[in-house]
């Protein structure tokens, strides 16, 4: 505990940490907490699980502790579930001092900053050397039936391991949980589209071990410390190699071992070589037995469809235009105007694409019928010679 003393903090603090399981300070925290206290700016970077949040609470809470008065420090968190789990954190170890806080939805541009001190830690890779990194490829017809394959592996062979399934759209997050209701696997859905109290619920019950599978789409893989989580499976490629690290970063956390597995369809090469030059390493090929693969292809398609429909009639489509139409409102945008825009815009698209059209079309019925005057003086120059012959 004498580390967490010598960096400047109160006693009472050191406390509070030890009290939370942080006995040492980690690299992050060793570096970035004297020049906070020092009152400089501070930007931090560091590995998923590294203790970046810590990094700047404890700081802002010793500081806080000289002068606890009036509003004192606003957090800019990119999820929503992220901002209620650094309140939590200021919570617990700010007890003592009688803390408030508030939580509030919402997002603004970067903080304009006044020299600040900067702070990164030294890493080649950029993911953790516990974690086993996976690639499985698939063709894109099949991916659901490797996706169940996979879960009903995991649960087999491990009953208690809990399993993160990221996916790319609301839509898609949605249809994969009811699917695999359906094959009565424990799992709970999470995405911008549900209400906050259904994202906060979700998420309880899968921190709590209720569920063991949670399906999400990105807005889970920000920060979100869930220690437990043994597997994160990418049911989409993501096209950026940042998703890629924040998304596995939910597993293999706190000096834990971890497995994430990419599903990677005919389309995705380019991806992986790209999220492979990022964290300096080569995923390795996941093995599965196709055959048994093959055997729930048709139950699983069948059952993804009778999904779907069941999707079409929640009206999910429509609730999505609501809430992208309140979006634009809370943004300051007239919706009806913006969509007037956006017609006027697939207009012009439509036009320039008949244009091409009709250029493609003209360049094509040139070539054919050079085509066929080469073809035409070819015979001409043919028939000449033979009736050369026969003369």
């Amino acid at each position: 505990m004498a580390a967490f003393r010598e960096l400047g903090l109160a006693p009472w603090l050191v406390e509070q940490a030890r009290q939370m399981g942080l006995s040492r300070p980690t690299p992050v925290q060793a570096s970035c907490i004297p020049p906070i206290l020092q009152g400089r700016d501070c930007l931090g970077c560091a590995k998923t699980g590294s203790g970046k949040t810590a990094a700047f609470v404890l700081p802002v809470l010793q500081v806080l502790s000289e002068d606890p008065y009036g509003i004192f420090c606003l957090v800019l968190t990119p999820t929503r579930e992220l901002a209620y789990q650094i309140a939590e954190q200021f919570r617990v170890l700010g007890k003592p001092l009688g803390l408030k806080d508030c939580v509030v939805v919402g997002g603004l541009g970067d903080l304009a900053m006044n020299r600040p001190f900067f702070w990164e830690a030294a890493s080649e890779v950029r993911t953790v050397d516990e974690l086993d990194q996976r690639y499985l490829l698939v063709p894109e017809a099949v991916k659901d039936a490797y996706l169940v394959h996979l879960i009903q592996t995991f649960q087999d062979e491990h009953e208690d391991w809990s399993i993160i399934i990221f996916t790319k759209t609301c839509k898609e997050c949605q249809i994969l949980n009811m699917m695999l209701r359906k094959f009565s696997f424990p799992s709970v859905a999470l995405h911008s589209m549900m209400k906050q109290r259904q994202r906060f619920a979700a998420l309880a019950k899968f921190k709590s071990s209720i569920f063991k599978i949670l399906i999400a789409t990105d807005v889970a893989a920000r920060g979100l410390d869930i220690p437990t989580v043994q597997v994160v499976i990418n049911h989409n490629t993501p096209g950026l190699p940042k998703i890629y690290i924040h998304r596995v970063g939910r597993t293999a956390r706190a000096g834990r071992n971890g497995i994430s597995i990419t599903m990677v369809t005919q389309y995705d090469i380019h991806l992986v070589h790209a999220i492979e030059e990022e964290i300096k390493l080569k995923l390795q090929e996941f093995s599965v037995e196709e055959k048994l693969v093959l055997d729930i292809l048709n139950h699983v398609n069948i059952t993804r469809r009778e999904c779907e429909i069941e999707l079409e009639y929640m009206d999910f489509d429509e609730k999505k235009e609501i809430n992208k139409r309140k979006q634009m409102v809370l943004e300051g945008k007239d919706p009806d105007l913006e969509e007037k825009r956006k017609a006027e815009l697939a207009k012009i698209k439509k036009k320039n694409n008949k244009f091409r059209e009709k250029v493609q079309q003209t360049l094509q019925e040139k070539k054919q019928l050079q085509m066929k005057r080469k073809l035409q003086k070819k015979m001409e120059r043919r028939n000449k010679l033979r009736a050369k012959e026969e003369k």
